[in-house]
């Protein structure tokens, strides 16, 4: 079983999830199930805290692709922070950048969400 992880915690109205390890194909089922419940408990303004995050295939991206019309139609945003180069690289490769706000930190992140 490959190893990864996501903890969630809150910072007033944001949740955030702190996700580390390999997101692919075997693991993309339990960040879905994540933001599926922070959707469902109408938690729209997510920060996804990428520190702890060694490796991501297109699989965990697909995730990330299927949830964000979803949160920015019901009036929020997932904004993704703190990543590796090499993980940025591939959000990068696919042009990811220009349909999220991929931030340095996670705390430039919560002060977007609280203008």
């Amino acid at each position: 079983m490959k190893n990864f992880n996501i903890a969630t915690r809150q910072h007033q109205h944001v949740s955030i999830l702190d996700i580390s390890g390999e997101l692919d194909a075997h693991t993309a089922s339990q960040l879905e199930n994540a933001l599926k419940s922070l959707i469902d408990e109408d938690n729209y303004a997510i920060v996804v805290n990428c520190t702890g995050l060694e490796y991501i295939a297109s699989a965990g991206l697909g995730v990330f692709m299927a949830y964000i019309e979803d949160v920015r139609n019901l009036g929020g945003d997932i904004k993704l922070t703190n990543m590796n180069d090499r993980v940025y690289n591939v959000f990068d490769l696919l042009g990811f950048p220009s349909l999220y706000d991929i931030l340095e930190d996670e705390q430039e992140a919560l002060e977007r969400f609280s203008n």
